[in-house]
């Protein structure tokens, strides 16, 4: 193929470029759809071996991704306008489908091919002329969770991996399943990609099924089954959906390289390494896990940087109906923009010099921890109709941030939240949570949803742009099955900056419940909000089955109290002066997880639902809490 040259939309590096097509075999002898995209000078490649980046993608090598934009150019710019970009400024840029995607031989299963496949395509590229023996990895999503895949692996070659919003370090506690409970976005994800799968493109039946689903009517009519479900005219998809679903014990099957990246850091490739998510992300917690696990031990620290966006939005300055402002996004904060900064990073990491023939300079140099602390604007609506959430950027060489500690609030009988141990020796409160009426999901780290839930922040108030609520807008809080406490209005901010942990004490009368979690930023009324705004912050959730083991669940026995601990995500707030903070309880959060039947039938393939008394326990006897860890622990509520 002739030298193209780069968009003008994009900077122009001094080479022209290339693009040739393979069809790279895999140790099965299935081949993968492989675009090489090469600097060129006087009408010819370069002849001398250079360093290869590489995405392997589902989403099409040719096609866009909503991520690829930046507030310059919002419109966005294809993989192959990206890939022509970084080969301008010499580097060979690769662009594979996966199995059963697109261009790509063979059938998809979604997830568990991608470290075999991955480490191949390495070994592949090492052999190519073209290429000097280092190969660094990029990608977003699914994208990030290929390379996380192959890192486990730790393949000849690898050299470095930009991991952007993705790569499981554990899907079954994270992007999956949740808390034991199962995310419902597998199901919309599985719908939309079996619409674009080829078998689908080359079945017009197929085609006419898949287009007819109504996913808000399937997801009224739970229970589904195999054969009578969403994607039920694509096998494929479907029967990845229900193993998922019905896996619910933490075996084997999550253990793999491509789902558990954390059961396999000591063998993990030792390269730099960038993780990067965001607080209203599904892989936030996965971000920062991966961090704080290779940091323990590689000799390449890697870097990490969490802004306040949901997934891969990282150059808006909103998340739902809460903006941060100006200084929220990574173009002219963190770099002039996203190009900009992972070529400054893969030049620097890959030991390039410039043309002044000085090495790269680290752009991440005195800031390897980026974290964006949400809060402390001016509470406004905005023009857009925003909330103007504001927040700053905060830079540090580790995490947890230097001098943040645990502080631990108590949930009080009267429906108070303070540092005070309960007097009371025993309290109880209880509701009953009925699997046909949950509790709508409003915002929070959701992707991949769309038509049926949206990620981000918004007021928690019963709004009709949400699946399953009526418009009323009544806080969430004043349903009969939530259980609400909120903090004595504070007298300075309280930073949070980390974890987030719930210890509850509880009892149901039936042999299997969820309980929800979440954590709200309560603003007082004002002339924009005369009711307040309750932003939610991060949230959680625990299938009690699995309260003591993720191997081996147990039901519970009626009436019995016992304690669950609920991990919600991590993040980063200004609770501000005058704020409350608040802690929601319920059994769940729909369509965001499945909702648990109460039967304690198996898990994706139940077939009555009842209705749970649920009670939690308070007093000095049963202790229920959330622990936080606060940055400014002078100012945290104090007992």
């Amino acid at each position: 193929m002739s030298a193209r040259p780069l968009p003008a939309a994009l900077h122009h590096g001094p080479y022209q470029v290339d693009m040739a097509a393979h069809m790279v075999p895999m140790r099965d002898g299935i081949r993968l759809a492989t675009d090489v995209y090469r600097p060129v000078r006087d009408d010819a490649p370069l002849a001398q071996p250079l360093p290869v980046l590489l995405e392997r993608t589902p989403y099409s090598r040719r096609g866009s991704n909503e991520a690829d934009r930046s507030l310059a150019h919002p419109e966005g710019h294809s993989k192959p306008e990206i890939a022509r970009y970084f080969a301008s400024h010499g580097y060979v840029v690769v662009l594979q489908d996966c199995r059963g995607r697109y261009g790509s031989e063979g059938v998809f299963r979604k997830y568990l091919d991608e470290a075999e496949d991955g480490a191949d395509t390495l070994a592949w590229l090492r052999a190519q002329p073209f290429c000097d023996g280092r190969i660094a990895t990029w990608g977003l999503s699914y994208c990030a969770h290929t390379q996380t895949a192959l890192g486990a692996l730790n393949p000849p070659g690898l050299a470095a991996q930009w991991i952007d919003s993705g790569g499981f370090a554990s899907a079954f506690h994270a992007g999956i399943r949740q808390g034991g409970a199962f995310e419902l976005k597998q199901a919309t994800w599985a719908l939309k990609h079996a619409r674009l799968s080829p078998l689908t493109q080359a079945d017009p039946a197929r085609a006419a099924a898949l287009a007819a689903v109504d996913i808000h009517d399937w997801l009224r009519r739970l229970p589904w089954s195999p054969g009578h479900s969403p994607v039920a005219a694509a096998p494929e998809y479907e029967a990845y959906l229900f193993e998922q679903w019905r896996r619910g014990c933490f075996d084997d099957y999550w253990r793999i390289p491509a789902l558990w990246a954390a059961g396999h850091y000591d063998g993990y490739a030792d390269v730099p390494s960038v993780h990067m998510s965001s607080w209203y992300d599904p892989y936030a917690s996965t971000a920062i896990t991966n961090y704080l696990g290779l940091s323990a031990v590689k000799r390449c620290k890697p870097a990490l940087i969490m802004g306040p966006w949901v997934h891969g939005r990282r150059s808006q300055t909103y998340s739902g109906d809460v903006d941060f402002g100006p200084q929220s996004t990574l173009d002219g904060n963190l770099a002039a923009d996203y190009l900009s900064l992972r070529r400054a990073w893969f030049d620097h990491v890959l030991g390039r010099v410039g043309p002044d023939g000085e090495a790269s300079a680290n752009p991440l140099e005195g800031r390897q921890v980026s974290i964006f602390i949400m809060g402390g604007g001016s509470g406004r609506k905005l023009p857009s109709g925003r909330l103007d959430h504001g927040g700053r950027w905060h830079f540090a060489d580790v995490w947890p941030l230097p001098g943040s500690e645990i502080r631990e609030l108590y949930l009080q009988p009267d429906g108070g939240l303070s540092a005070e141990l309960p007097t009371v020796e025993a309290a109880s409160l209880s509701y009953d949570y009925d699997p046909r009426q949950p509790v709508p999901s409003m915002g929070g780290t959701i992707t991949s949803a769309a038509p049926v839930m949206v990620g981000g922040g918004f007021d928690q108030r019963d709004d009709a742009r949400f699946f399953g609520c009526e418009g009323t807008g009544h806080d969430l809080s004043e349903r009969p099955d939530v259980l609400s406490f909120v903090s004595a209005p504070l007298a300075a901010p309280v930073d949070l900056a980390g974890d987030v942990a719930v210890t509850l004490f509880v009892s149901s009368d039936a042999p299997d419940t969820d309980f929800t979690v979440k954590l709200v930023d309560v603003y007082p009324p004002s002339p924009d909000y005369p009711d307040g705004f309750a932003l939610n912050i991060t949230d959680g959730i625990l299938r009690m089955r699995y309260r003591d083991s993720w191997e081996q669940p147990s039901l519970m026995e009626p009436g019995q109290v016992y304690e669950a601990r609920i991990q919600p995500f991590p993040s980063a707030n200004r609770f501000a002066a005058g704020h409350r903070i608040r802690i929601d309880i319920s059994s769940s959060n729909f369509p965001h997880f499945d909702p648990n039947p109460n039967t304690g039938e198996p898990e994706g393939d139940w077939k009555e639902c009842r209705v749970a008394r649920n009670t939690l326990h308070l007093g000095a006897r049963t202790p229920s809490r959330v622990s936080l860890r606060v940055l400014n622990v002078e100012a945290a509520p104090q007992a």
